[in-house]
């Protein structure tokens, strides 16, 4: 069989038809229930394709050239929607328009070229172009898309790949058969989506569905996590100290009260010479830094860990389920940034801050507790017999 005007297959052109008309409304359901303007695009992209079929199909049917324009038109509209979607990538909207505008301004002088190599040249010369086109637009998809862990996400992404070496393949091959002549009559599907191409994009389409569930399953997560912590604020309302916001005495003495073991790190901390600087700057002074003190142990804990104002300037944080060397870098962080605490009215008031820390595993809190409150007072005692700048006095007004 003569390859360079080949029979028309109905067949192979239903299989793009529906194809493209399934993929389509498979990337428009996500789009409409993700507002994502990725699978927007993609699902614009296959309506471009479901047009463009029906010209290829006319084309090969007619062996005319005047079909190749519009043929060409939308396979190369279908090209820029799908580099559109890999510069988007799964945001709400597209950033930079201009690379977008730049290649559909390009589009009418690219179909012009298009129909006069269709004149000069053989129609097969434009299916080996095209597929090396779209071998790149789908390697570009595969490269800008973000990774991610979930399964569907690396299918989609593997799909994507497998997709570009499959165009790669057609391109060299189609090129080569009709430069070497006698072309085989296999060859003439060539100028169709061949069934394993549309398997593939099945594979895609689908993979696209599971990595839109696994978004939405995380978000589910992320959002029970939030409630449960707004919960738990919501329980204890009660139980706040209403000065610093941490968790009150009283919560405390319920915690250790608790037969259960405590799995973690407690650390307990206060604030030295704490009644000079109430002295020198005055209560409200004093009441700002302990405002202050609950805010930064507020944000330096994670949701499941507890913190308490045990009473006046000492404070209790409980690490659940963390390592006690974890802990304490937590509480040095949390020291050099008090050494630069401020006040609004007096400036630089640095905070000396004397924390110990003890591991709960396998103990009540109680026990715990006392031996973090045993290695605070160590550490006051050896800041108080060090001389120079070890041990930290109020700033002079």
């Amino acid at each position: 069989m003569d390859a360079s005007s080949p029979l028309p297959d109905i067949t192979a052109l239903y299989i793009q038809e529906i194809g493209a008309l399934l993929f389509g409304m498979v990337f428009l359901f996500l789009y409409r229930q993700s507002r994502v303007i990725y699978f927007g695009l993609w699902a614009i992209a296959w309506g471009l394709r479901l047009l463009a079929a029906f010209f290829g199909f006319e084309l090969l049917r007619t062996a005319h050239s005047g079909w190749l324009a519009p043929y060409a038109t939308f396979e190369f509209a279908f090209a820029i929607v799908l580099i559109a979607a890999a510069r988007a990538g799964f945001a709400s909207g597209i950033k930079d328009w201009r690379t977008v505008l730049r290649l559909i301004s390009i589009l009418p002088i690219f179909v012009a070229l298009v129909w006069a190599f269709g004149l000069y040249s053989r129609v097969e010369a434009y299916y080996a172009s095209h597929a090396l086109v779209l071998s790149f637009v789908y390697f570009y998809n595969f490269f800008t898309l973000r990774r991610s862990a979930g399964v569907g996400a690396r299918v989609f992404r593997f799909s994507l790949a497998v997709l570009a070496a499959v165009f790669l393949e057609h391109a060299v091959l189609v090129w080569y058969l009709y430069n070497t002549g006698g072309a085989p009559a296999w060859a003439r599907y060539l100028h169709h989506e061949t069934y394993y191409d549309f398997a593939l994009h099945c594979v895609l389409a689908f993979a696209a569905m599971a990595m839109w569930s696994e978004s939405q399953i995380d978000r589910i997560g992320e959002l029970r996590a939030e409630l449960d912590h707004l919960r738990r604020e919501g329980e204890q309302g009660p139980d706040l100290d209403r000065l610093t916001g941490l968790l009150n005495q009283a919560a405390l003495a319920r915690r250790v009260e608790d037969s259960e073991d405590f799995e973690g790190v407690a650390a307990v901390c206060d604030m030295d010479n704490f009644k000079d600087v109430n002295d020198r700057y005055g209560h409200l002074a004093g009441d700002e830094i302990l405002r202050n003190i609950g805010h930064l142990l507020h944000a330096s804990i994670r949701h499941e860990d507890e913190a308490f104002r045990w009473g006046g300037d000492e404070f209790v944080i409980l690490f659940h389920n963390q390592r006690a060397e974890v802990a304490r870098t937590r509480m040095s962080g949390i020291e050099a940034r008090l050494r630069e605490f401020r006040v609004r009215g007096y400036g630089a008031l640095p905070i000396s801050f004397s924390w110990g820390t003890a591991d709960g595993r396998g103990r009540a809190l109680r026990e715990t507790l006392d031996e973090a409150d045993r290695n605070m007072y160590a550490l006051k005692r050896t800041r108080a017999r060090a001389p120079g700048p070890l041990r930290e006095q109020p700033p002079e007004r």
